[in-house]
């Protein structure tokens, strides 16, 4: 009997369970807790091909964070946050290296007056 059980358990529709031509799940979330964690990591690393974690420093780290969001959206036909994408990236990379530093800062936030040059007012001559 617990044979039988088996055989059913590996055969489907005459097709075995192990087999590769066994048609794939349509959504992740059918897939086991751990193929699914897989699945997610592989979409980030793709997701990184385009998005390389150094622009996460600076000031386009808000359009690249936006950018891995909506391509796991994607992927993965899931929402996700941007802090669930820093998690994510967290366990791949040193996230306190991205941090910008306090002159980065002070050097896009200084302002200055802006004045033509002297020259752009002397008249020349035909």
């Amino acid at each position: 009997m617990e044979g039988s059980g088996r055989e059913k358990e590996e055969e489907q529709d005459g097709v075995s369970v192990h087999s590769p031509c066994k048609a794939a799940p349509s959504s992740v979330s059918s897939l086991p807790k751990e193929q699914q964690q897989v699945e997610l990591e592989l979409r980030l690393l793709e997701a990184l091909e385009i998005y390389p974690p150094v622009k996460l420093r600076g000031m386009h780290r808000h359009f690249v964070l936006y950018g891995l969001t909506e391509f796991l959206r994607r992927s993965l036909d899931r929402h996700f946050s941007p802090d669930e994408v820093l998690q994510l990236l967290d366990r791949f990379y040193n996230l306190e290296v991205l941090k910008s530093d306090d002159e980065e800062v002070d050097i896009l936030n200084h302002e200055e007056d802006f004045c033509l040059p002297q020259s752009y007012f002397v008249k020349e001559e035909p």
